[in-house]
């Protein structure tokens, strides 16, 4: 029993160290005339060490741009700071409607993450994207964490819609596209209706198990040439305790014009969902990729975690109607191998360091490697 306690208070510190849900359990709660009132967040410190060529970003995690050809980069790089750190508000009203504000400074300044009111499993604002889940994802020091995890690993505005395990919802798209000339088309790309979502997550004594899918529409518009072509993607994620002290867990992804939901894809958070070809049409590019991982609690507020990712685009068609030189740059595959000592020494005290190999290969076949160790120190409220 106390090892499962252990295990359990491991996963929740994990969590919120990682991701930063709206909810933390350690909330500083108290009343308001008949309202709930509470109050959550944390201070956190992050340093980096780089081996190899700078590839810090805010929070210290680990970029994979400008990662391949950089074997002649300045080495050697250390930085730290606490712009993860955040402040989050929760109300609950007599009726039950709650509403939640929350904020922390990535990338410096204050910055919104959630904000979002809720009633009888209809949500309304911004929060995680309902394409996405956290049950098959290990435990990561680094904020941005492993490539190939469940879906949109960041928050939208939507409208949602939850009944039991079952959750369904329009947001706020997420694509890009690149001209024929290879180029970012991000002043011609037209989002001209909502992304589609649906999702199914339930647990079952040690296994946690998440599906979901995702439709939406890739436009382009220059006035006088426009086009616009239908992507999707799908994720199954899970995550299974094998014993009181030892968890496996792991996700898949594969995507068809919907790319930015690729997690950590091309540059860094999603490659380009299509390509204008030389006649003006809109063509989809696919991937794939996936994240597998274990944690074992060690006990006495002590575990180790390690964890690999790997995502992959097709470009292809892409090298046949542009030509191989107009996408020579882009990244085709992106890996990370993560592992790391948490240590919880007190309630709401958790410290850690990881080692990282990040490694990307472009379409024309250069690549780059680096190696990092982060340190990571959390005091929640």
């Amino acid at each position: 029993m106390q090892s499962n306690k252990l295990r359990m208070a491991i996963r929740a510190t994990a969590a919120v160290a990682v991701f930063g849900v709206a909810g933390q359990a350690s909330a500083v709660s108290f009343s308001a005339g008949d309202y709930d009132v509470s109050v959550y967040g944390y201070a956190r410190m992050n340093a980096s060490y780089d081996v190899d060529s700078d590839q810090a970003l805010s929070t210290r995690s680990g970029s994979f741009e400008d990662l391949a050809g950089n074997d002649n980069a300045p080495d050697g790089h250390f930085g730290a700071d606490a712009v993860q750190s955040r402040l989050g508000f929760k109300t609950v009203s007599p009726e039950g409607v709650s509403v939640t504000v929350e904020g922390d400074f990535r990338p410096g300044n204050l910055r919104l993450r959630h904000a979002f009111g809720e009633y009888n499993g209809v949500l309304m604002g911004q929060t995680w994207s309902n394409f996405n889940s956290f049950v098959g994802n290990t435990s990561t020091l680094d904020f941005d964490s492993l490539p190939g995890l469940a879906g949109l690993q960041f928050r939208v505005a939507q409208a949602r819609y939850t009944t039991g395990p079952l959750s369904f919802s329009l947001e706020q798209p997420q694509n890009s596209l690149i001209d024929p000339a290879g180029d970012d088309a991000a002043d011609d790309k037209k989002d001209g209706m909502p992304a589609i979502t649906a999702r199914f997550e339930e647990s079952q004594g040690g296994l946690s198990y998440s599906a979901a899918v995702l439709a939406h529409q890739v436009g382009y518009d220059t006035g006088a040439i426009d086009d616009d072509a239908f992507g999707f993607a799908t994720f199954v994620a899970a995550k299974m305790a094998l014993t009181d002290m030892i968890t496996l867990q792991g996700t898949l992804t594969y995507t068809d014009g919907a790319n930015s939901y690729l997690y950590r894809s091309g540059e860094n958070f999603g490659a380009a969902s299509a390509y204008v070809d030389g006649s003006g049409s809109v063509e989809t590019l696919s991937g794939y990729g996936g994240s597998i991982g274990a944690g074992i609690n060690l006990g006495g507020g002590r575990s180790i975690n390690i964890g690999y990712g790997y995502v992959e685009v097709d470009w292809d068609d892409a090298v046949s109607d542009l030509g191989a030189a107009a996408v020579a740059d882009q990244s085709e595959s992106n890996q990370a191998i993560m592992a790391n000592y948490q240590w919880t020494p007190v309630k709401n005290v958790m410290m850690g360091v990881e080692y990282q190999f990040l490694k990307r290969e472009n379409v024309d076949g250069t690549d780059g490697d680096a190696s990092r160790i982060l340190f990571a120190a959390q005091y929640n409220f």
